[in-house]
């Protein structure tokens, strides 16, 4: 029973080690502070939105705490960070300058993140509105290749959408694609 007991714990602690946990963290003070409030937390990963959830510009980008905040993940064994895509992008929108718009702004925050090399990047795929789903996946799939190029080490991640119709992404199948 002792040895059983034994092996179970190493055995769950070599998982501990290896599991990521951690929560969205606000960066409205910076990256460092977001990584020392994970720190405080306990955690080893956190996502964070690069700006508003709802849109907008980036802050200036301080290297400084950019640095500071490489320190505090590499000193702690911080995994993989995830970075989310604003809400409001939506690379398969019937109107062209919605997609301008989603294009330049995942550019600037792909750019942004390689600041924190060897992170994630997630953003939803978008709806359709009345083009029909190939239509969207279609432009989803030339978004990707006009922004993957920005992605220095960083994953870019697809995040499945529920709820309406005209989103794409609702299947892995639609993913896939």
């Amino acid at each position: 029973h002792t040895q059983r007991s034994a092996t179970f714990l190493a055995t769950f602690s070599t998982f501990l080690v290896m599991l990521k946990l951690g929560c969205h963290l606000s960066i409205s003070k910076g990256y460092a502070a977001a990584a020392q409030d994970a720190v405080d937390i306990g955690a080893n990963t956190f996502a964070f939105f690069l700006r508003n959830p709802r849109g907008g510009a980036l802050k200036a980008l301080s290297e400084r705490d950019m640095a500071k905040c490489r320190e505090t993940l590499a000193s702690h064994a911080f995994g993989p960070l995830v970075a989310h895509a604003p809400y409001v992008f939506n690379p398969c929108a019937a109107k062209p300058d919605l997609r301008t718009y989603a294009r330049d702004a995942m550019i600037e925050d792909l750019e942004r993140l390689n600041s924190l090399p060897g992170n994630y990047y997630n953003f939803h795929p978008g709806s359709h509105v009345s083009q029909g789903s190939a239509k969207g996946i279609e432009l989803t799939a030339e978004f990707l290749g006009e922004v993957l190029p920005h992605a220095g080490s960083s994953r870019v991640l697809i995040e499945t959408m529920a709820g309406k119709g005209s989103e794409i992404g609702r299947t892995f199948a639609e993913v896939a694609e």
